[in-house]
């Protein structure tokens, strides 16, 4: 059974409610994303590995796929 990677998701920026699409890389974790309206930076919650699974609509591409962290494969 193939799982089907869903590359982009939508941020919200917990501080001013801002929204935007983005594409994820597939290849490395986002760990720091400035929101383009507030200028706030955001980090992954304590517990997430990167922004895309703290703040947006979907997961990041490893966790989709294994759901392991992409922080975890980095030796």
């Amino acid at each position: 059974m193939t799982t089907t990677v869903v590359l982009n998701s939508t941020i919200t920026c917990p501080v001013c409610g801002h929204r935007k699409s983005e594409t994820m890389p597939t290849d490395a974790c986002v760990w720091f994303y400035e929101c383009e309206h507030c200028k706030t930076v955001l980090r992954p919650k304590p517990g997430d590995c990167c922004v895309y699974c703290s703040y947006g609509t979907n997961r990041c591409p490893p966790m989709q796929q294994s759901g392991s962290c992409c922080a975890s494969q980095v030796r």
